[in-house]
């Protein structure tokens, strides 16, 4: 997907948005709330970027952001009757802000994208790291298995349902 030049953003101080990840997000705020009303009316693109720290003083206006954001769509909206939002968005792609648009009470950003580029011996490194965690993965899964499997045969051998042996095992450690 080709961003738009101009995205609205939603600047907050400790939530982040990585291309391809999802971000569930409560809207309450009026400026927000209309920012996403009319999000869901054109292409549901909202921009995400970090506060700059002192924030809190002219939180209400527009307080400094980090020039690096990533832009995601609304994926899900649910509208509340009294007008807030619960809205999910999925990362699109990481983008630069060139400058602003004042022109709303929620902010606009001129933005260039900033794609991500992986080299092909990046993306083999990537494959191979990616196959050594699910082999690690899968192996202890089998081990957390194999564990349950030997309580459960403890417990048939001792005529102790598992379940209740487990009780009495945490009855024991909470006293």
């Amino acid at each position: 997907m080709i961003l738009p030049p101009t995205i609205p953003i939603f600047p907050l101080p400790n939530v982040v948005l990585f291309p391809n990840v999802f971000l569930p997000l409560h809207i309450f705020e009026t400026r927000y709330r209309e920012m996403v009303k009319d999000a869901l009316a054109s292409d549901r693109i909202i921009g995400m970027v970090l506060l700059q720290p002192g924030f809190e003083a002219n939180y209400e206006g527009r307080p400094r952001v980090y020039p690096v954001g990533c832009a995601g769509v609304i994926t899900h909206s649910e509208p509340l009757p009294d007008g807030r939002y619960n809205i999910v968005l999925r990362g699109l792609e990481k983008f630069r802000m060139t400058g602003e648009d004042e022109s709303r009470p929620y902010r606009l950003a001129h933005i260039e994208a900033l794609p991500e580029v992986t080299s092909d011996s990046e993306c083999a490194t990537i494959k191979q790291h990616r196959q050594r965690l699910e082999a690690l993965l899968a192996a202890f899964a089998a081990n957390r298995r194999a564990v349950a499997l030997r309580r459960g045969d403890e417990c048939l051998h001792q005529g102790i349902r598992p379940a209740a042996h487990e009780d009495r095992a945490a009855h024991r450690s909470s006293s």
